[in-house]
């Protein structure tokens, strides 16, 4: 449980979200945790430092970055977690707004 994929399991799935990011062509692509973000941006990538930023990719125009929904249920004590929450509410907030700028 809360294992990260390995790097031949995160290849294996990479054309399927070539596929679908060619067909569906979004505005914007939201990268969930840190394994999406360094899928997207490569291994030196570090959500801990550009979460809630708009930047750009070969997949797609706008890309922002933020933690795995997950990881709020893994801090140890109440406050915490409340201000990881909202620091995600934020995070998807900036989304919204740079998905309306497209």
């Amino acid at each position: 449980m809360h294992q990260k994929p390995n790097s031949r399991e995160v290849a294996a799935r990479r054309p399927w979200l070539d596929a679908e990011l060619r067909l569906v062509k979004p505005k914007l692509l939201v990268c969930l945790g840190a394994t999406a973000a360094q899928a997207t941006f490569g291994p030196s990538f570090r959500v801990t430092r550009e979460r809630g930023k708009v930047l750009s990719s070969k997949l797609a125009p706008r890309v922002l970055a933020t933690v795995h929904p997950s990881s709020l249920l893994r801090h140890s004590d109440e406050e915490s977690r409340e201000r990881e929450y909202g620091r995600f509410v934020i995070d998807l907030r900036a989304a919204l707004k740079a998905a309306g700028e497209a």
